[in-house]
């Protein structure tokens, strides 16, 4: 089993060697019958010579030139037959006939193999004549099927490893699209905790800077509370990086909700920056992504404000509705510079509201200042 599986391999590997060798063999066995066989072939050996020749070595290129193989094969057969005249021709010949004709049936597309058969019936209907047409009918023909039910079932099996090919390209892609999805999705993740984190930190140890030197207590809570923003940061980084850690698995804490408002705005207060909460309506069913979304939304509006904003105010209202929650961050401050980077939050705040299919509007508003709101839709496909 070993073996025939080694030679089956060594000739689909090399399939012109294979032919040439079998074609090779097949002459030199028609010519040991040709001239080993004089008293019954007793036509000319020039022209059973030459026939024999045309009849089995073209068949070295039977795949590569099908249908040139079976035009030469089977025209040297009605060539001969013709020649001969009453006279008999090879049996052994009927190895290289029936492998011609298998050929053209096999590698050649519906006309070339359907004129390939034809030529083929009429050269066998030359040798053996009209009133025995059964036999090259049934022969040839049962020759000329079996190579296309070989090609049918290649081209069924060579559709089938495309679309599998397709398939795991397609698969590819989409675990492609997936990763960049989940890296997009941390990335968000962790420029919302960072920027916020670490502006508040910021803000509150240039406040205890510029307060060096007066009759201001000890910075004791503004310290207590830059610790304390700190080591929130570094819980969160060490849960985000934790999912990037393959079988790792992560230490997942729960994900803000619109109840940690109080708690951010506060921090935000902390850092000096004064700002009022507002809420609106009563708060339904709200999904926990649409919470995350508002709560993240929040964050970095507050976040722009402590950055860019300068000496401002601002003010936080969330509206609770049938269908819909509505955020909106406004302050009195000077605003983003033109010349200033725009970073990555307000994409990533476009980012978030266009994932749960909802309207995201910011810009400067009458008066001074920056406005964001926010639209989001509280079921599946509303808009």
């Amino acid at each position: 089993m070993i073996r025939f599986e080694t030679v089956r391999d060594a000739i689909a590997r090399h399939p012109l060697a294979a032919d040439t060798v079998v074609a090779v063999a097949l002459a030199a066995f028609v010519m040991q019958d040709v001239l080993g066989s004089s008293d019954y072939f007793t036509a000319s050996k020039a022209i059973y010579v030459p026939a024999a020749l045309l009849m089995t070595l073209p068949l070295a290129l039977r795949r590569r030139a099908p249908f040139a193989v079976a035009v030469v094969v089977m025209g040297a057969l009605a060539a001969e037959s013709l020649a001969v005249g009453s006279a008999p021709v090879p049996d052994s010949q009927l190895v290289g006939w029936l492998l011609a004709i298998y050929s053209v049936a096999a590698h050649c597309d519906r006309v070339a193999a359907g004129i390939g058969g034809a030529l083929s019936l009429a050269a066998g209907l030359v040798w053996i004549g009209v009133d025995d047409f059964l036999f090259p009918a049934v022969v040839f023909g049962g020759a000329w099927f079996a190579g296309r039910l070989v090609r049918q079932r290649q081209l069924y099996a060579d559709a089938i490893e495309a679309r599998a090919t397709a398939l795991e390209r397609e698969r590819e892609a989409n675990t492609r699209a997936a990763a960049a999805e989940e890296r997009a999705r941390i990335a968000r993740e962790l420029h919302d905790l960072l920027s916020h984190s670490v502006s508040v930190m910021v803000v509150q140890a240039a406040a205890e800077r510029s307060a060096l030197g007066s009759d201001r207590a000890a910075p004791a809570e503004a310290l207590d509370a830059i610790e304390r923003t700190g080591r929130q940061a570094l819980a969160e980084m060490r849960r985000l990086f934790a999912l990037l850690r393959s079988g790792a698995p992560a230490e997942l804490a729960p994900q803000p909700t619109l109840a940690e408002l109080e708690t951010l705005v506060a921090e935000v207060r902390e850092a000096g920056l004064p700002v009022e909460l507002r809420v609106q309506g009563e708060a339904g069913a709200v999904p926990p992504g649409v919470a995350l979304c508002a709560y993240r939304i929040v964050q970095e509006a507050l976040t722009n404000v402590l950055k860019h904003a300068g000496p401002a105010e601002a003010s936080v209202v969330v509206r609770y509705g049938n269908e819909s929650l509505e955020v909106e961050v406004a302050d009195d401050g000077h605003g983003p510079s033109r010349a200033s980077d725009p970073g990555h939050g307000l994409a990533g705040m476009r980012e978030r509201v266009a994932l749960y299919g909802g309207e995201l509007a910011t810009g400067s508003r009458n008066g001074g200042g920056f406005v964001v709101r926010a639209r989001l839709p509280l079921a599946p496909g509303a808009q």
